[in-house]
């Protein structure tokens, strides 16, 4: 179909074009809204800053397309082909994206708040400072994509593919990220306060300077983790495994460390609650990872604070 008669078909009145053939169509800043293009041929079109609201384009393909700054909130783009499709700065809340395929898409300040994402493919997609705040990323699969500064907290995030993503400075308060393997995963200066980790394995991550006020960690895995100048303060950490972490400078005032595993865990500078003193010192032994000192000389080196009076 020529451009020109789809656009004068549209302001006729017709917003059925489900199935048409229009790759590399020209049409930004055009006004699109309630559009149906399921299933239509858009590769490579540019649709940036089109406003596209509640727009359908469910099974389309829409591989290398543009989309930047599109206006397309409530659209549903469900098991459509985004492959490597631009989507920088688009407004997308409340979009359905279910099952989507968006590996290797830049969709960096896209607002995706409350979106649906179950199912999507995102694998090494760069999501940085997006708004994903409250969205449905149950199944999805982020492997390998860039999460900087990307606003997650209330997002769904059950049976969520987390492999070798970058989290740094990521808003994940609140977040259920309990059993999952996040191992080696960097979440420098994050926010998870409130997060559930219960069980989850985040050996070898990087939380340096993250902000973990309130979360739980019970029985978390944190060998060889490193937490330096994080802030734990009034976590649970009951059951959990630091074993040759890194706590230098780390703030864990009023934190439970009931039954944790502190073998090789380096202490220096860091805030602990009085609770855990007798404990603590009866079970620390070994020698940190680096640079091989007594755990229990740094320990030493650290302070007990007892509870807040209010």
């Amino acid at each position: 179909m020529h451009t020109q008669y789809f656009l004068e078909l549209y302001e006729a009145g017709y917003r059925d074009f489900v199935g048409i053939h229009l790759p590399g169509v020209e049409l930004t800043r055009h006004i699109l809204v309630d559009v149906n293009l399921g299933r239509s041929n858009l590769k490579g079109a540019n649709l940036g800053r089109s406003f596209l609201t509640q727009a359908r384009f469910d099974y389309a393909n829409l591989n290398w397309a543009n989309l930047s700054f599109a206006k397309m909130s409530e659209t549903s783009l469900a098991k459509a082909d985004l492959t490597k499709a631009n989507l920088r700065g688009a407004f997308l809340v409340r979009a359905n994206l279910r099952q989507a395929q968006l590996s290797g898409g830049d969709l960096c300040h896209a607002n995706l708040r409350q979106a649906n994402l179950a199912g999507a493919n995102l694998c090494g997609a760069n999501l940085s400072g997006a708004n994903l705040r409250g969205a449905n990323l149950r199944g999805a699969n982020l492997a390998w994509a860039h999460l900087t500064g990307t606003r997650l907290s209330g997002a769904e995030l059950d049976r969520t593919c987390l492999d070798a993503v970058n989290l740094e400075g990521a808003w994940l308060n609140g977040v259920d990220l309990s059993g999952l393997d996040l191992s080696g995963i960097n979440l420098k200066e994050a926010k998870l306060n409130g997060a559930i980790l219960n069980y989850t394995n985040l050996s070898e991550a990087n939380l340096t300077h993250a902000t973990l006020r309130g979360a739980s960690l019970v029985g978390a895995n944190l060998t060889s983790a490193n937490l330096t100048g994080a802030i734990l303060w009034n976590s649970n950490l009951n059951g959990g495994d630091l074993s040759r972490a890194d706590l230098t400078r780390a703030h864990l005032g009023e934190a439970t460390l009931r039954d944790a595993r502190v073998e090789g865990t380096e202490f220096t500078g860091s805030i602990l609650p009085a609770e855990a003193r007798a404990y603590l010192y009866e079970a620390v032994h070994g020698q940190t990872r680096w640079p091989h000192r007594s755990a229990r000389d740094t320990l030493a080196e650290s302070q007990f604070i007892g509870k807040l009076l209010v």
